[in-house]
């Protein structure tokens, strides 16, 4: 974020990815929606983006290429984004994104840290994304399961951004690579706040939870949990499958939002009614522990 006046900010973002599905325009949407979401996570309104292209040329039709930002313009255009450049290269690999600027009030600025003890947890999006894409990849996902996580995964977070903001959060963060308790994780580390977490209340797609049992999950599970092994709690008595589910990477998750208990079921009602059915209290912020995220 970078203050402009006492009234303006801008917020500058960047963010791509390689293929996670087969459809090239689907691609395109997804890669823009994941790009856009940190704009959205702090409260801010995306306004122009520039393309990020890496193309292999000689091995993968033009075509292809074409279909991918086909998507992604689509998927601007639902966001209100203005298309205004951007830059390729050729590559071995395949990969698609955005450079965002968006703008947003100083004062109302949302953030990783802010979060207060006594603070809701609200996540708007459920989990297992990643687990689904790396089962699509070994041939094992059926095309309903795949469609049941685009859908998640090419919905903007725009609606919950604006939902927060006129409801007034505390602290925010959308849920992507690190999964859900790296990014809890880094919205209490160096602070004098934990969060506990109920696991029964976490949205989960359920054929991910099917996925994780047999042990189909993304090779980037296991480095998050390994990363941040250290800052859970109570963890032992919970499945291995289920640690997999909460650390699994996502891609254009949802939005894990912080707010104050008096606003918590309403903010979370404006959300159901907006059609966003699978937001759910998932926690709360406390006192004690401090940088711990402690599972109930």
């Amino acid at each position: 974020m970078y203050r402009l006046s006492d009234d303006l900010a801008i917020i500058q973002t960047i963010d791509f990815f390689t293929p996670i599905v087969d459809d090239p325009y689907v691609f395109g949407q997804i890669a823009v929606a994941n790009a856009l979401s940190d704009v959205y996570a702090m409260g801010g309104k995306p306004l122009t983006a520039l393309n990020v292209v890496c193309f292999p040329i000689q091995s993968m039709d033009i075509s292809v290429l074409r279909q991918i930002l086909a998507g992604g313009l689509e998927k601007m255009a639902e966001a209100g984004v203005v298309l205004v450049g951007g830059h390729s290269v050729e590559d071995q690999e395949l990969k698609y994104g955005l450079s965002v600027t968006g703008t947003v009030h100083p004062r109302m600025l949302v953030t990783k840290e802010g979060a207060r003890p006594g603070d809701r947890l609200i996540l708007t999006k459920p989990l297992g994304t990643g687990i689904i894409n790396t089962a699509l990849k070994g041939g094992i996902a059926d095309s309903d399961v795949v469609g049941k996580a685009v859908r998640y995964m090419v919905a903007l977070n725009r609606t919950a951004s604006e939902l927060m903001q006129e409801t007034g959060a505390t602290a925010c963060t959308d849920v992507t690579g690190f999964g859900l308790l790296g990014h809890a994780c880094e919205m209490v580390q160096d602070s004098e706040v934990g969060m506990r977490i109920k696991v029964d209340s976490v949205p989960v797609i359920p054929e991910a939870v099917e996925f994780a049992q047999i042990g189909l999950v993304p090779g980037g599970t296991h480095r998050n949990k390994e990363f941040r092994a250290g800052m859970i709690e109570g963890s032992l008595e919970l499945p291995e499958y289920m640690k997999d589910v909460l650390f699994d990477p996502q891609t254009s998750g949802g939005l894990l939002i912080a707010v104050s208990p008096a606003k918590a079921d309403s903010l979370l009602t404006r959300l159901h009614e907006a059609g966003l059915t699978e937001a759910a209290i998932i926690g709360e912020v406390v006192g004690q522990p401090e940088a711990k995220i402690v599972l109930e």
